[in-house]
């Protein structure tokens, strides 16, 4: 029994084949990987104010990338405070979607009484893909009886201009 063996001959230029194709994409990747230059923070570095609130609680704080050299996306970084002036308890809690996958909201902090806790949380690996918001809810059981949601992943297009055009 014969095997036959032909040969091809390559008629393409060998520097546009797949490997171009993949290098270029994985390229693109990585480009997308890297956050909008106004998510690393205002022009003072300190990063982007967010805040929301509900009832008798207020919570504010700023967000902003932080980039890990060994990973592939930066870290989302969000601080801040929950203050509360009543006698009732309030959270603050966040919510996820990757990819288009929705993910439940999380407590992150609880307030009950007049005083005022931090918010400190890090979302270790935020891609543009990645879109989450804040909120303060009453109670800290549940989100039944919430207030407006603030954006953690839109980011300023640009500074605005002040004094001459």
């Amino acid at each position: 029994m014969r095997i036959r063996i032909t040969r091809r001959r390559l008629t393409r230029n060998p520097g546009a084949g797949p490997g171009l194709a993949v290098l270029a994409s994985a390229a693109g990747l990585v480009a997308l990987a890297q956050p909008p230059a106004a998510a690393a923070g205002s022009p003072a570095g300190k990063g982007v104010p967010w805040s929301t609130h509900h009832g008798t609680a207020t919570a504010s704080g700023t967000r902003r990338t932080e980039r890990d050299g060994s990973a592939l996306f930066p870290a989302l970084v969000v601080r801040g405070e929950l203050k509360n002036t009543g006698t009732g308890c309030y959270s603050v809690w966040v919510q996820w979607t990757y990819d288009f996958a929705g993910m439940p909201p999380r407590k992150h902090v609880t307030q009950c009484g007049p005083a005022t806790k931090p918010v400190d949380y890090r979302l270790p690996s935020y891609s543009l893909t990645t879109t989450g918001s804040i909120f303060v809810c009453k109670g800290d059981k549940d989100t039944s009886d919430c207030g407006p949601r603030e954006s953690l992943t839109s980011w300023p297009v640009g500074t605005p201009r002040t004094g001459r055009q």
